[in-house]
């Protein structure tokens, strides 16, 4: 990113946030040094102007993921768990932090003493000195990436630049430090699954007390996943979402659902079953029973699909369970008050 792009942003910051500037500006910096929860990337050395670095930046590989039209995120199931909203990754060079800092401290924009402490710990030995460039080759300063569908993330991390060596651990009272569990975490918000449109027979529209069968395609419901990985720092992590049940919510209470709970489990790989001539009689494994005619409406009935969600990764060979996740969607169904249906 050309420098006076970068200058000017953190006036911006530096009109908004005053006082806060020594504890979050550096770290405010998404925009300062680009990334994010981006990707693919293509691992690169540098911004030819000095104010990005690629190789931190987290690629995804989204080739076995959810496809179609109707595919979308899971949804956690678990309360006050979402994927970090920024972590610490190795963000500048040597060269490219001087290339970075120095146009900010010329400008003024972020007030002198803050100026001051932060040419004290990139210049001046406390505790880097000259930017570390003695040490280029040796590793990176490590700074926050931003996802940016999180608007309050900003304000998660707010360490400023660090050096880490190559080959060696970031320090370990950095919180949401790149490794492969975060990875993981970040993979998961990639996650797409099929749409949950059932097939219901009778089609379109229903009887009144005539049980319906509901399905949906199997070959549509397999595991699906995404991997997450960081070339520089040679880690990744897989994080697989498998299909275990769908539950059925008809859209009004004046309906019994099959089975009773509203659960249909997978089976084999198929959610609920086809119907087919000669069942007629027989309850259906997964369905609905609606007990009052829709009138001039319908019903909205949901059918929303829990899956089962973990990750494997650099170090971690045995599946470890991260919360799982549904997708749903709505239907209109039409039901009509016709007592005696012959089939």
């Amino acid at each position: 990113m050309p420098a006076l792009t970068v200058c000017s942003r953190v006036l911006v910051t530096a009109a908004l946030f005053g006082s806060m500037l020594w504890g979050a500006t550096p770290a405010l910096a998404e925009e300062i040094v680009g990334g994010g929860a981006e990707g693919p990337k293509e691992e690169a050395s540098g911004d030819a102007e000095g104010g990005t670095l690629s190789a931190g930046v987290v690629v995804f590989d989204r080739s076995k993921n959810g496809t179609g039209e109707s595919a979308g995120p899971v949804t956690t199931t678990a309360a006050n768990w979402t994927p970090p909203p920024c972590w610490y990754a190795p963000k500048y060079t040597p060269e490219q932090l001087q290339k970075t800092m120095e146009p900010i401290w010329e400008s003024g924009s972020t007030g002198g003493e803050w100026d001051s402490k932060q040419r004290n710990r990139y210049v001046n030995g406390e505790p880097y000195k000259d930017f570390n460039k003695d040490k280029t080759g040796e590793g990176y300063f490590w700074d926050s990436y931003v996802d940016e569908d999180y608007p309050d993330g900003w304000d998660k991390c707010t360490e400023a630049p660090f050096w880490v060596d190559e080959g060696d651990p970031p320090p370990a009272d950095i919180e949401n430090a790149v490794t492969p569990e975060i990875l993981a975490q970040l993979a998961y918000k990639e996650i797409q699954v099929p749409g949950t449109e059932v097939t219901l027979a009778p089609e379109g529209t229903t009887k009144v007390n005539l049980p319906t069968w509901a399905w949906l395609d199997g070959a549509d419901f397999k595991p699906v996943s995404v991997t997450a990985s960081v070339p520089a720092l040679d880690i990744e992590a897989t994080t697989t979402a498998v299909p275990v049940s769908l539950k059925i919510d008809p859209g009004t209470e004046d309906a019994e659902t099959y089975p009773a709970s509203g659960e249909c489990e997978i089976n084999n790989g198929r959610i609920g079953e086809p119907y087919a001539k000669g069942k007629a009689d027989e309850t259906p494994p997964c369905g609905v029973k609606y007990l009052r005619s829709s009138g001039d409406g319908s019903y909205p009935l949901t059918a929303t699909v829990t899956w089962e969600i973990s990750w494997v990764g650099t170090g971690v060979a045995e599946e470890q369970p991260l919360p799982n996740g549904e997708f749903g969607a709505e239907q209109d169904v039409i039901v009509q008050e016709i007592q005696s249906v012959n089939r």
